[in-house]
C-alpha cells in the first residue's frame, strides 16, 4: 500500500512532505479507535521479540533513529507503528533553525538521502516538557513501555572548547524523561563538530558525563555515535575510550560524507551533507562487525544505516548489533518494514 503512493510523496519536497506526513499522523491518531487500527496492522507483541540490553528492556530491537522525530512530537503515534523504542533528537541547549533550505535531499536511484539539517530543533528546555507529558499522559501499556532515547548534541555558535557544557546542559534538562542518551559528536553538518571524535577531547567529553552520571542515585546508559567513515586505528581509539569511560554502547553509524557507488545525477550527488539510505548499508555493517569482534563483544551497539529490509537488519543483528534503527529506510519503504523485521526475526527464533 505505502509503496502505491510514495511516488505521490516523492514530488514534493522532502522536508515539506516530512511535516505534511507526520502532522497527518497525529491528526488521524486523534480519531477514536485510530491508534487501535494503526497497532492492529503494524505492531507485533510478542515476548520472543523483548530485548535486554544495558539494562532496559525494549519490547522489540526495532527503533525510530534521531532526527526523524526531532522535537519529541511522535513518541505515541511511532509507537503504535510497531517501534519498540524511539530516540528524540539531535537536541541542543538553545533552539536553533538549522542549516539554510533546502536541505535534504532524495537520491531514488541510490534508495538514499543526502541532508545537512543543521541540529535544527525548538530547544532542550521544549522538548524536556513535551518528554515529561507524554510520560504522565501515556499510560496505555502499548506506549507507556515505550523505550525514549535522547540524542544530545551542541549549538552551532558554541566553540569546541566549550562543547561540553552545551552536553552537560542537555544532560541535566533530559536526564528524568529519557531511558538512555546518545552523545552526537559524528553529524557532518555542524562545523567542526566531528573534531570532538578525536580521542582526547571525546574522551573529557564523555568522561565528564559519566562522572556527573554515577552521582545521581539512577543512573542513565550513555551511547556514543559514531560515523562511518572512521579509519580501524580510530575505531580501536573509540573501543579503548568506550572501555576506559565506561559508557553503555555505541551507535554505528551516523550518516556519511562519502559519495562513493552513488549512482544519482551528479548535481545532487554535489549536494554537501551526510548520505544515508542503501549506500551505506555494507559500511555500517563492517564497522558493527569490527567494533564486535575487536572489542570481543565488550559493549552493546546499536546498528544504524540502510536498513530498507528484514534481511538488512538481521545481518546487522548477525554482525553483533543488539538492536537496529531506522530512518531512511522507514521513508523508502513505509511502516511495513518495521513488521517485516520483526516477523523474520520471530521465524529465526532470535
Amino acid at each position: 500500500m505505502y509503496k502505491l503512493i510514495r511516488p505521490l510523496f516523492f514530488q514534493f519536497d522532502p522536508e515539506k512532505i516530512h511535516h505534511f506526513v507526520t502532522a497527518g499522523l497525529k491528526s488521524v491518531n486523534k480519531f477514536p479507535g485510530a491508534a487501535a487500527i494503526s497497532r492492529a496492522v503494524f505492531s507485533i507483541e510478542n515476548p520472543k521479540l523483548e530485548r535486554e540490553v544495558f539494562g532496559l528492556k525494549f519490547k522489540n530491537p526495532v527503533g525510530l533513529a534521531a532526527g526523524f522525530d526531532k522535537n519529541g512530537e511522535l513518541m505515541g503515534e511511532m509507537a503504535n507503528l510497531g517501534f519498540g523504542f524511539v530516540e528524540v533528537g539531535t537536541v541542543t541547549p538553545l533552539p536553533q533553525p538549522g542549516n539554510p533550505k533546502p536541505r535534504m535531499f532524495r537520491l531514488p536511484q541510490d534508495a538514499g538521502l543526502i541532508n545537512r539539517m543543521g541540529f535544527n530543533n525548538l530547544g532542550v528546555d521544549v522538548v524536556a516538557e513535551r518528554l515529561r507529558r507524554y510520560r504522565t499522559s501515556h499510560l496505555t501499556p502499548h506506549t507507556s513501555n515505550l523505550i525514549i532515547g535522547g540524542n544530545i548534541g551542541k549549538n552551532k555558535n558554541t566553540p569546541n572548547e566549550d562543547a561540553v557544557s552545551d552536553y552537560i546542559k542537555c544532560f541535566d534538562r533530559l536526564f528524568d524523561v529519557v531511558d538512555y542518551f546518545v552523545v552526537n559528536v559524528s553529524s557532518p553538518n555542524t562545523p567542526g563538530l566531528r573534531e570532538l571524535q578525536e580521542k582526547e577531547p571525546l574522551k573529557k567529553l564523555l568522561q565528564t558525563l559519566q562522572q556527573r552520571n554515577r552521582k545521581n542515585d539512577i543512573s542513565r546508559p550513555i551511547l556514543l555515535k559514531i560515523a562511518p567513515d572512521l579509519t580501524n586505528e580510530q575505531l580501536d581509539d573509540i573501543i579503548e575510550i568506550v572501555k576506559e569511560s565506561g559508557i553503555a554502547g555505541v551507535i554505528a553509524t551516523n550518516t556519511t560524507i562519502s559519495r562513493e557507488g552513488l549512482t544519482s545525477p551528479q548535481k545532487i550527488k554535489n549536494e554537501t551533507g551526510g548520505s544515508s539510505g542503501k549506500p551505506l548499508t555494507k559500511r555500517s555493517t563492517e564497522v558493527i562487525r569490527y567494533l564486535s569482534k575487536k572489542s570481543g563483544k565488550a559493549f552493546p551497539i546499536i546498528g544504524v544505516g540502510g536498513i530498507h529490509s528484514a534481511q538488512d537488519a538481521f545481518e546487522k543483528l548477525e554482525a553483533g548489533a543488539s538492536l537496529v534503527q531506522l530512518y531512511t529506510g522507514f521513508i523508502y519503504e513505509g511502516p511495513g518494514l518495521i513488521k517485516r523485521i520483526n516477523q523474520r526475526l520471530l521465524r529465526k527464533g532470535n
